[in-house]
């Protein structure tokens, strides 16, 4: 049996129970009495609080990837999606590491590991809130965008109602319920609020993604390419919507470099200690695979330095540098990036502010030659660069 739903927010549906917080049943089944199906009455008795079951769950983002993201889907695989499946070695890295947090242990990865016995529950706490976010929704964003395109038929322009609704759901999920018709809130749980939030630190707000304040450049980007891509797919232009996605998907993970980098300056300069080495942690899981896909020494620089510790021995500028090499790469630029900004001086801080366009060279230990990768160039072009801090 399905409860209906509303469109309106907060009473779109009066049974909530499960996990949360403050539950609500007015709106449930009591728990015995009589339904009538097909004509014929039916008793019935249950349990509200524990037999009541979500349809979809955030923890399902990641359990069912396999089927969804991998092998079952029309456009599988996916090519996001296999850079962290190749990484992690597993298709439920995300519900994995959220678990293990929960439970204190150790993840089990191909590589990438972390082993939160090293924690507190100050700890871990960060490591599952960012994790819930950054690992789980993110990547089931990418999902649903990828599953717009396998829906998208262009022969036929009265039947691509699934593919706009997929699109919708992707823009959903990325921008949360709070955010309101500009955008613009400071209570934001999820994606579109991690990266007004990382603008404001990494001085990449607004459309040309030079201010402190506002919306984040990324935001204004994704915002101008989720109209597009809609008007394409309802129109029948999947070859178009493809690249839309594709030029889409690298700015996702701008907010991700960007706390990377903040948090390997707060553990190695500003004397940060267990929840900062923790946000450290879960921004660069939620990237690693993508710079791995390109550079397994860039990973395995930033890992090392990012990885969950008790003891951390971080080198900011060891970090800074490995993701600098893999920017052309990843399809992001120095000035998507931005530096990191201290208001107290009203400058950068010293050794993280913007790079020019030139990506250092980082040594590849994946080539068996041994050959150095070469010095890429890429000029800045003023583009742009979530969760609390």
């Amino acid at each position: 049996v399905y409860y209906a739903t509303t469109d309106v927010q907060e009473s779109y549906m009066t049974c909530r129970v499960g996990a949360l917080v403050d539950t609500m049943t007015d709106g449930c089944f009591v728990a015995d009495g009589v339904l009538t199906i097909d004509g014929k009455e039916q008793s019935y008795v249950y349990d509200v609080a524990t037999d009541n079951k979500a349809d979809r769950t955030i923890a399902g983002f990641s359990t069912g990837a396999e089927t969804k993201m991998r092998n079952g889907c029309k456009g599988c695989p996916y090519p996001d999606f296999m850079d962290f499946y190749n990484y992690y070695g597993t298709d439920d890295y995300a519900h994995q590491w959220v678990q293990a947090a929960f439970e204190g242990g150790r993840t089990t990865f191909n590589r990438g590991g972390a082993d939160f016995s090293q924690y507190d529950l100050e700890g871990r706490e960060q490591a599952i809130k960012k994790g819930t976010v950054y690992l789980n929704i993110l990547m089931y964003v990418i999902r649903e965008l990828e599953d717009a395109l396998d829906d998208c038929e262009s022969q036929s322009l009265t039947n691509n109602y699934n593919s706009v609704h997929a699109w919708d759901e992707g823009v959903c999920f990325y921008t949360g319920s709070i955010e309101g018709v500009d955008g613009v809130t400071s209570d934001g749980k999820l994606l579109h609020q991690l990266a007004d939030k990382r603008c404001a630190n990494f001085r990449t707000c607004g459309e040309d993604g030079t201010s402190l304040e506002g919306k984040s450049k990324v935001n204004h980007d994704l915002f101008d390419m989720f109209a597009e891509g809609s008007f394409q797919l309802s129109s029948g232009e999947c070859q178009a919507a493809r690249r839309t996605v594709r030029q889409m998907t690298p700015k996702f993970f701008v907010p991700m470099i960007q706390g990377t980098l903040r948090y390997a300056y707060k553990v190695d300069k500003l004397q940060g200690g267990e929840v900062e080495n923790a946000e450290g942690a879960v921004f660069a899981a939620a990237v690693l695979p993508k710079v791995y896909a390109i550079s397994p020494s860039a990973a395995g620089i930033i890992y090392d330095n990012m990885k969950v510790s008790s003891n951390p021995s971080t080198d900011f500028v060891a970090v800074k540098n490995a993701f600098q090499s893999v920017y052309a790469g990843l399809g992001i630029t120095c000035a998507d990036v931005g530096g990191l900004w201290f208001d107290g001086q009203d400058k950068y801080y010293e050794g993280m502010e913007p790079c020019d366009g030139a990506a250092l060279s980082v040594q590849s230990a994946d080539e068996n030659s041994g050959n150095q990768l070469k010095l890429i160039t890429s000029f800045c072009v003023t583009m742009l660069a979530i969760f609390s801090l």
